[in-house]
């Protein structure tokens, strides 16, 4: 498709001030240049604190005005001349991760987060400034994977999973906790605690660790809730133990299946004072690790000796590599790693542009293992 294929306009959700809230305009369509691909936007994920990154609740710093969102999934409309495989028509995950072509260090999140470089801020200030809630998205070419339509959204009977294109929309979900796993060379037969294991992301992890092998001890405050996900997921895999915040008694708990090679983390701000991260790294073996991939943001009491004398590993993660994307749609597109409701994983509302406070309503309510709320603009 040429640019003078591309509709002149179309609508977009933009954030003009955290004191207002965002509005749909008409906008200028973006145009493809060198390293461009114009992407037709059919299913943005919505993440469960959407609301509080546009409020300001989060203290996100982006630029203004600013058209929001996160990865999704869409069809190429169009590209620059320098594209030698992407082609228009074709069905990408669209990764919201950007990193400088020159210096990859410079990584911002698209529509989220600038970033802690000079480098990221410029890039979103500038260049690649507007992301995903709207019709038509300008991002890097590097930035699409290909998915293979046939397989992920042919019926059963003729070979393929029976996805439908909002339920893709999961994967960048999944992608978050596997880049921190696969960060610490979680291995198949390995045991890894996942806390908290109740959450969007936290659940998101428990899936990726069952579907690279490994058995699952899933932590959280809510019995009920571990319960529940455990039941979700089946197979045997998963043992559950809720926080008491008795740092030693936890430990005791986690370690009662055996021996604990990994411990993986990503708590919210709001745990920065729970004795969950200490106990955690209590049970692990010698030698075992840890992925630190929370949001908390003041400092957590580590065991230094514990540390320093079992040899333990302790690694942060933000986010994943672009290796780590192309991995996970492998596992997906195998049928290893399943993204639908075959996998007991829900779409919980699929909302147009207009209906953004719903959407985000809806995933601020809805932000359990395995559900996923999608804007299709």
């Amino acid at each position: 498709m040429s640019s003078q294929e591309l509709p002149k306009t179309h609508r977009a959700l933009v954030v003009h001030s955290t004191d207002i809230p965002p509005n749909v305009e008409t906008l200028p369509t973006p145009q493809p240049g060198p390293g461009v691909a114009i992407v037709r936007i059919l299913a943005a994920n919505v993440i469960s604190f959407m609301r509080q990154i546009y409020n300001g609740e989060r203290q996100y710093p982006y630029p203004k005005p600013l058209v929001p969102g996160t990865s999704a999934i869409g069809r190429v409309a169009a590209v620059g001349p320098d594209a030698t495989s992407l082609k228009p028509g074709q069905l990408v995950h669209v990764d919201c991760l950007i990193r400088g072509r020159d210096d990859p260090d410079n990584v911002f999140l698209a529509g989220i987060h600038e970033g802690y470089t000079e480098g990221s801020k410029k890039l979103m200030h500038g260049e690649w400034k507007d992301s995903t809630y709207a019709e038509y998205a300008k991002v890097p070419l590097e930035t699409c994977d290909v998915l293979d339509e046939k397989r992920l959204l042919s019926p059963l009977p003729e070979g393929g999973l029976g996805y439908e294109v909002e339920e893709l929309a999961y994967i960048s979900g999944l992608l978050v906790p596997f880049g921190g796993l696969k960060d610490i060379g979680l291995q198949a037969g390995e045991t890894v605690i996942v806390s908290p294991a109740t959450g969007g992301f936290g659940g998101a992890a428990v899936l990726v660790a069952l579907a690279m092998g490994a058995r699952v001890i899933a932590m959280g405050r809510d019995r009920a809730k571990l319960e529940k996900l455990r039941e979700k997921v089946g197979g045997g895999r998963v043992e559950v133990v809720p926080m008491t915040g008795d740092v030693e008694a936890d430990a005791k708990s986690l370690k009662k299946w055996g021996e604990v090679d990994a411990f993986f983390d990503i708590s919210p701000p709001e745990a920065a004072k729970s004795t969950h991260i200490k106990s955690g790294i209590l049970a692990l073996r010698k030698g075992g690790r840890v992925s630190l991939m929370g949001g908390i943001r003041e400092d957590v009491g580590v065991p230094h000796g514990r540390v320093m004398h079992w040899n333990l590993t302790l690694k942060g993660k933000w986010m994943y590599e672009r290796d780590d994307i192309k991995s996970m749609i492998k596992m997906i597109e195998a049928g290893v790693l399943k993204v639908g409701k075959s996998g007991g994983l829900r779409v919980v509302g699929k909302f147009g542009l207009e209906d953004w406070d719903a959407a985000f309503t809806a995933a601020e309510k809805n932000a359990g293992m395995g559900d996923s709320t999608v804007i299709a603009p």
